[in-house]
């Protein structure tokens, strides 16, 4: 769960880039189009079976197989919306009329009445845990109640996360409002982080009415009957609406927090570019990445006690996260598929990180071709990557199917294209982080 922040990769040829790009890009276009004409295709029977809706686009039905997205985007018309934008609106007026009085000093604004099971225990752990570990706090136990209370149900972050520690939490709130007035985001930033939203959520929905992925995964004839084209967007998609939900889901409480001058943890990055387990962890739930090494990675050893602590520490956080979601036989093997990921891939850099083979490969290669080979093993990475989060996202059935069809059957024909692009994925990935996870 650690990186080497040192190593750069070296530049390529454009025209070379140029042809990762766009057989990236061209690779997701054709496929999506070869799931959505699969969708129509099979409308009939799919409304027959999982009761399509009545689409907010003519002439589409919409797919509300995916429960989370679903589940949300119906509260938030009730009612989740318009109390996040009452708190932005309050927040707002605070700020005007009340310019010296910080949300820490009243604890009547913190005394919310909602409470979210899941990111709650994560956040009472985080209290818990840094009153007991950390240094003794010489203030009396109304006000730790106070600030306890406060953190449980901040209201942006109350109901889905984004995960923030606690002590990250109380020093951001107890910024002085001079300093924090210079990192008070402004106008332009709000109406700008808004009109994302805004369009990540019609990408969202846009993708739920074009191609019905979650009614097909629950499917398993349909998986099977699947063009190979369409099986491949299938998983894109499934991956690709995963990212874009979570945009939605932590991009409108993290902007209302900036209001608040929270820091809030940075957005998931693109599942596209993603090209190892590492990267995975690292940069999709940053604040669940972050909380798992203060409370679970290092106080169990960690990298600092050896090759054995590493592997223990790094399997008992995977099995926090696979408990935390619940724990089902889907989860612990997908816990265990980024568990062997992890390990893989650390074992790989630390093996290609030695001085003896480092020095051997820099006398009898280039740096270009030393990427290339990296991007060729990153290729390997990102299908195992890709099969663990369709396991995740679909459950067992979905991630058999897929080995079967892709490295099975299609070993001479499906699997080697495969992993032809999702070589030129990892060029775009590495191309677009150079400091590789």
């Amino acid at each position: 769960m650690t990186s080497n922040p040192n190593v750069h990769w070296a530049p390529l040829p454009r025209t070379e880039l140029l042809v990762y790009w766009l057989l990236s890009f061209g690779s997701h276009l054709y496929s999506f189009y070869e799931l959505h004409r699969f969708s129509k295709e099979h409308e009939a029977g799919l409304v027959r079976q999982f009761q399509l809706e009545r689409g907010l686009f003519q002439g589409f039905k919409r797919d509300a197989s995916d429960f989370e997205w679903t589940f949300w985007t119906e509260w938030a018309r009730k009612s989740l919306l318009w109390t996040l934008i009452g708190h932005a609106v309050v927040s707002r007026l605070c700020s005007v009329f009340y310019p010296q009085r910080g949300w820490y000093e009243r604890d009547e604004e913190y005394y919310l009445l909602l409470f979210s099971v899941a990111v709650g225990t994560l956040r009472l752990l985080s209290f818990s845990l840094e009153r007991c570990g950390g240094p003794e706090v010489h203030t009396g136990s109304f006000l730790q109640l106070c600030w306890l209370l406060s953190y449980t149900f901040y209201h942006p972050f109350f109901y889905n996360g984004p995960v923030i520690t606690y002590n990250d939490y109380v020093e951001q709130m107890q910024t002085p409002a001079e300093d924090g007035d210079r990192h008070k985001p402004g106008a332009r930033y709000l109406l700008l982080r808004s009109a994302r939203i805004l369009m990540w959520w019609c990408i969202a929905e846009y993708m739920i009415h074009a191609m019905y992925m979650h009614a097909i995964q629950s499917n398993e004839t349909y998986l099977e009957i699947l063009p190979t084209w369409a099986l491949g967007g299938l998983a894109l998609a499934l991956v690709q609406f995963f990212f874009v939900k979570y945009l939605v889901l932590f991009g409108l409480p993290s902007t209302l927090a900036t209001l608040d001058r929270l820091v809030p943890p940075g957005l998931p990055r693109c599942v596209s570019i993603m090209y190892s387990f590492t990267g995975m962890w690292r940069h999709f739930d940053k604040g669940l990445y972050r909380w798992l090494l203060r409370y679970v990675y290092v106080p169990l050893g960690g990298s600092h006690h050896g090759v054995l602590y590493k592997m223990l520490s790094t399997a008992l956080a995977f099995g926090f996260v696979c408990l935390w979601h619940g724990g089902h036989d889907y989860l612990q093997c997908w816990a265990l598929m980024n568990w062997l990921g992890v390990l893989v891939e650390t074992g790989l850099k630390a093996l290609f990180g030695s001085a003896l083979l480092r020095s051997f490969l820099e006398r009898h290669s280039s740096a270009a071709t030393r990427r290339r080979c990296a991007a060729l093993l990153s290729a390997f990475s990102t299908a195992m990557l890709i099969l663990s989060n369709l396991i995740f996202l679909g459950g067992i059935h979905v991630g058999r199917i897929f080995w079967k069809r892709v490295f099975l059957q299609g070993w001479s024909t499906v699997a080697p294209p495969m992993l032809a692009f999702l070589y030129c994925f990892a060029q775009v990935g590495l191309e677009w982080a150079p400091h590789p996870p």
